[in-house]
């Protein structure tokens, strides 16, 4: 491993930095999107069931309690309960809102490892065969054996930009949809909170 990173040049230190850097931004976002951290069921249940009672009071004291982000929405919009609904769909808009740019933050980053990799691997493939064109004219292209550098560069830093821009692309899917599916149902939610609070809040009879 170490004699091909030698081979592929000094290209092939950005290169792996990328790789670490997508590696690490990875890990650390499924870390983040885990359900539990943001949409923990139980919790949900818990406040439209509190909120069905019209035990408003409660339900904030539970979404204060909760670190999750659906709680944080949630606890926005109930502390304007008497205010009125529209008020209510307000403040769930705007902190679901930063909470739908918390759980894409870094996504921006994955993209752009799986952009730059390759573009790092074919810098390299140019300046192998910059290498290669350069012994040619100095030795003559009767000379195979001081070609192999730079033809080596070429192909290693090629390789090594595609092994981190192929699976950076296939992370950056993954989180992007986890990211994507989890704000689609914490809206949901969100909705649901307020059509329960509708309802609870109507006259019977």
């Amino acid at each position: 491993m170490i004699d091909l990173i030698a081979k592929g040049g000094i290209v092939m230190y950005p290169i792996i930095l990328c790789s670490i850097i997508g590696l690490a931004v990875f890990i650390e976002r499924l870390w983040v999107l885990r359900r539990s951290n943001i949409l923990p069921s139980d919790f949900v249940r818990s406040v439209e069931e509190l909120l069905k009672k019209q035990k408003v009071s409660e339900a904030i004291f539970l979404c204060e309690r909760n670190g999750s982000s659906i709680a944080r929405v949630f606890c926005a919009g109930l502390k304007n309960a008497g205010k009125g609904l529209w008020l209510v769909k307000e403040s769930i808009e705007e902190v679901g809102g930063r909470e739908a740019a918390i759980l894409e933050k870094r996504l921006s980053t994955l993209a752009t490892i799986a952009s730059l990799s390759p573009l790092l691997g074919l810098l390299g493939t140019v300046s192998g065969m910059i290498k290669v064109f350069n012994v040619i004219s100095v030795l003559g292209p009767g000379n195979p054996g001081p070609l192999a550098g730079g033809i080596a560069e070429a192909l290693i830093t090629t390789f090594a930009g595609l092994c981190v821009a192929i699976p950076a692309t296939v992370c950056h899917s993954i989180v992007k949809n986890r990211a994507e599916s989890l704000i689609f149902e914490m809206e949901e939610n969100s909705m649901r909170v307020v059509d329960i609070m509708q309802t609870a809040a109507a006259p019977q009879g």
